[in-house]
Parts: C-alpha cells; structure tokens; sequence
C-alpha cells in the first residue's frame, strides 16, 4: 500500500524510517508514541533483494511496525533527483513482498546533517562511514514524526 503523504499511515504506531542508497539501506525506528527516532542498523544490499527485504521486514515485526517511511532523494529545487526512480522501485519491490504502508519524505540535507553531527561528534572517518546511512535514516524519520505530530 503506497501512500502519497505521511497523513494516510496509521495514526498510531512504531514506524521504520529508511535511508534508500545502491549499496546500503539505513534503517532507523520510532517509538509507538512517535516521539523520538533512533537509528537501528545499516542493511548491506546485495546483487539480490530477498535478503535486504528479509532483514528488513525482520526489524518491521520484531518492532511491531505499522509503516515505513522512506528518503526520497530530490534535488535542491524540489525536481527529481537521479536516485527517485531507484527509490521508487525499492518500494515498490517492498509493497510487492508485502503489502505496507510506505510513505515518502523529502530527504534533502538528511545525509549533509548526519555527516554534521558525527563531525560535530568527533566521530572518526571510518566509524562515520560505517554509520552515516542509519544516521541520515533517523534524520528522515524524525522529520516525518515531527511533521505528524502537528497534523
């Protein structure tokens, strides 16, 4: 289940907040309540789906998710980015292995202030790496939470 906007998910519930990339997807989860998102875990995306899908849904139940919502990586001007379709299809390959509610979330900037934190942080080259997809996971979900909180 495709939804255009964050007004048609449950209006309760834990969601997942994706980070869509070629070689990753970040992940990140919010309470119940929708108050605070956390970043989760980076899933590695391999030349086959299933096993990105599996893991992903893995955290869905186990979180008892009622919905995901994902970066959509448009330009600066609101246009398309080169990446939309790519996001597009990742969820559709998600709604074709089950039939959730994916929302979509203007992620610009949400990588540029991931990357701004772990500096800020002093977090090592290496580490931010291995960590910026999930961080920039939560920025995109935060964003998407705190919207929801004013509807």
């Amino acid at each position: 289940m495709l939804v255009a906007t964050l007004q048609d998910l449950p209006p309760r519930g834990a969601l997942l907040g994706l980070d869509p990339g070629a070689k990753t997807i970040g992940v990140a989860a919010c309470d119940p309540s929708r108050i605070i998102a956390s970043p989760l875990e980076v899933i590695q995306r391999g030349k086959k789906l299933a096993p990105s899908l599996d893991r992903l849904f893995a955290l869905y139940d186990a979180r008892q998710c009622v919905g995901l919502v994902m970066g959509l990586p448009v330009n600066m001007d609101g246009s398309d980015g080169p990446r939309v379709q790519s996001a597009r299809s990742l969820a559709h390959n998600i709604i074709g292995r089950r039939d959730v509610p994916v929302a979509f979330w203007d992620e610009r900037l949400s990588t540029a202030g991931a990357e701004r934190a772990l500096l800020d942080a002093d977090v090592n080259r290496a580490k931010r790496d291995e960590v910026i997809d999930m961080i920039a996971a939560g920025w995109i979900l935060q964003g998407a939470i705190d919207r929801l909180a004013y509807r």
